[in-house]
């Protein structure tokens, strides 16, 4: 069975990956008019499926941002584990998603091979979008893990945190 794909046109590229308009009431460079789907709704409901993949083959721009999300919402998953509240998982997601962190063409970034270094004016937007995506998806992350009523997390959410998507991790090794 292949992995699943983004289905998303690609208006706009920073370095080679796609920026894609997200729904989001974070301030960044993605545009912020979506109609249905956005990508982070795209990774979410296919995080489960792709998960297992070791090996993804690139079919459009899109695609490496949904490996970007895919990896951001496993990094997510880890964070959470350790909160015990929607609150305290609310602040997990905020650090994580401000923390600095590296992107494509830097020394940690751990899909160098895929990912073109972006040009030099193209460098503030790619991590902005990046940081734009990052807030979203923890805050989306949350509403899919923690439960409205219980506050609790879903151990059907959390059972993921462990795998990792093409044997990679956004953290750099030992954290």
């Amino acid at each position: 069975m292949p992995a699943y794909h983004s289905s998303l046109p690609c208006p706009r590229l920073v370095g080679n990956m796609g920026l894609l308009p997200i729904k989001t009431q974070y301030k960044g460079p993605a545009a912020k008019e979506v109609n249905g789907s956005d990508i982070i709704d795209e990774a979410i409901g296919f995080f489960k499926a792709n998960i297992f993949f070791r090996n993804y083959e690139i079919k459009s721009e899109a695609d490496r941002t949904l490996i970007y999300v895919t990896l951001y919402i496993t990094e997510c998953l880890k964070k959470l584990q350790r909160c015990s509240s929607r609150s305290q998982a609310e602040k997990e997601m905020y650090t994580l998603g401000i923390t600095n962190f590296p992107i494509p063409g830097e020394g940690g970034f751990p899909l160098n091979a895929m990912y073109s270094k972006p040009s030099r004016q193209e460098d503030e937007t790619m991590r902005a979008y990046l940081q734009q995506l990052r807030q979203e998806t923890g805050l989306r992350m949350i509403d899919r893990v923690f439960d409205q009523q219980s506050d609790k997390p879903s151990k059907w959410w959390l059972c993921f945190a462990k795998r990792k998507f093409m044997d990679k991790s956004l953290s750099p090794a030992g954290h």
